[in-house]
């Protein structure tokens, strides 16, 4: 299974704003930490918003934070709600033409692959990207001001 750049991304955003511990962050901030296009996080952060993951602020002093507590952001959601695409063969799509897909064994095979990829995710949330023992090291890596 492969995670779209987006929903990489996504991740990214919220475990910097988990690490902000409720203080204001921005997009530029975030942009720089991870070395990142700022118009790519734009739309991500944007969508994060809409979804309730973000909680963005606007105007002078405004920034982001997360939209929920950590312990409630769980991975496998998060994921089902970024990626776009799980039709990671043709024979899972509508649009699927592969001669084979009636006596195919490869189709349910792969449909389990997706739900055990997507099952471990489901039993973890942010909170755990931002356990105690990381938390320290990664705001080393993204915060030169800290």
């Amino acid at each position: 299974m492969h995670i779209t750049r987006f929903t990489d991304y996504s991740l990214r955003v919220l475990m910097y704003a988990g690490l902000r511990d409720g203080e204001l962050c921005t997009i530029q901030e975030i942009a720089d930490s991870y070395n990142i296009s700022k118009n790519h996080l734009m739309k991500v952060v944007q969508e994060l918003n809409i979804k309730g993951y973000l909680k963005a602020i606007r105007g002078k002093n405004g920034g982001l934070t997360l939209g929920r507590p950590a312990n409630e952001i769980n991975l496998g959601s998060l994921v089902r709600d970024t990626e776009q695409d799980f039709n990671i063969v043709e024979c899972f799509s509508e649009a699927d033409t592969c001669t084979i897909t009636p006596n195919c064994k490869l189709k349910s095979i792969l449909a389990q692959a997706l739900n055990a990829f997507l099952g471990v995710l489901d039993d973890y949330t942010l909170e755990d990207l931002l356990a105690p023992r990381t938390k320290a090291p990664l705001m080393k890596l993204l915060f030169t001001d800290k």
